[in-house]
């Protein structure tokens, strides 16, 4: 097995690691494989609103992993552009899924379709991040307005005014129908110093490191991020040798769907029982296609309303 094959059949995952004696830490995401799944559910997603998909993807993925919990992470996108949301979600396991909603004439109409941003597809409006951990515990929500040209640019700006803490965050994806679909993300943060590992530095010294951190980081190119050649390992390596880097086990990532035939069964048993009917086609049968997946799921309306139809 060639390098480039042994990479791409391990490619998902998330690395994390740290650097300046703890004073910097930061996750690498990398997904193959995992985008392949994901993007194969929207055939009919236009380029850019694939590329939107695959880069949510990235940053729900890395932000995710900068949390302890034990549930689902959502980030969603929301706004009055064309692609009017865009929603990915991590389990804590590793499962991950995502999907859009557009408007197709919207984007059939614009001949720079192929070129915009994030910014120019979702417009305006904002970004939200949820932890569900499950009935019996209080969800966490943080949300920021759509602000920059790209997500990562938004969510820097969510670290900086909700969470205080220096961010750096950046990714690139190739969806070349010639190539394997493939992309990367890489965020950096600086901790507080004293916390973690990070010794009691002075000022002074504390602001060098984040500062060289920075430097070396803007030093990442889209190509390298996107080389499936170029090993998790070998790229923050070659980003921080000098920087007292240490790296964690990689933990893998996978797509998948959560939707299941129990699942739409007991949310349309949630609806009142005299609004199913108008959802029945002429043979009394139910359909729901999952978003996420396209899986569609069929349900006899007797199954849900047996008193109704005897």
């Amino acid at each position: 097995m060639s390098e480039t094959e042994a990479i791409l059949t391990v490619s998902d995952l998330v690395q994390s690691f740290s650097m300046s004696a703890g004073l910097v830490r930061g996750r690498l995401v990398q997904l193959g494989p995992a985008l392949d799944r994901v993007l194969a559910a929207h055939p009919d997603a236009p380029p850019a609103v694939a590329t939107l998909v695959a880069e949510t993807c990235l940053v729900a993925a890395t932000l995710a992993a900068l949390l302890k919990y034990d549930g689902v992470f959502t980030l969603q996108a929301q706004g009055d552009g064309p692609v009017r949301l865009v929603v990915a979600d991590v389990t804590s396991a590793g499962t991950l899924r995502a999907m859009a909603r557009f408007d197709a004439e919207r984007l059939a109409a614009d001949p720079t379709v192929a070129e915009e941003s994030a910014a120019r597809l979702l417009g305006q409006g904002h970004l939200a991040f949820t932890v569900d951990q499950g009935p019996n515990t209080e969800r966490y929500q943080g949300i920021v307005a759509l602000e920059g040209e790209t997500l990562a640019e938004a969510a820097e700006g969510y670290f900086r005014q909700s969470e205080q803490l220096d961010t750096a965050l950046r990714m690139a994806v190739s969806l070349a129908a010639a190539g394997p679909r493939f992309g990367r993300a890489l965020l950096i943060q600086r901790l507080p110093a004293g916390s973690g590992q990070a010794p009691i530095l002075l000022a002074e010294e504390a602001e060098e490191s984040w500062r060289r951190a920075e430097i070396l980081f803007a030093s990442l190119t889209s190509a390298e991020l996107t080389d499936p050649t170029l090993s998790p390992d070998r790229l923050l390596h070659r980003l921080y040798h000098g920087e007292d880097l240490r790296q964690s086990a990689p933990r893998p990532l996978v797509a998948g769907c959560r939707c299941s035939r129990e699942r739409v069964a007991t949310t349309l048993a949630g609806l009142p029982a005299a609004d199913l009917p108008s959802l029945a086609d002429a043979e009394g049968k139910i359909e729901v296609t999952c978003e996420f997946c396209g899986t569609r799921h069929i349900l006899a309306l007797s199954e849900l309303v047996p008193a109704q139809t005897s």
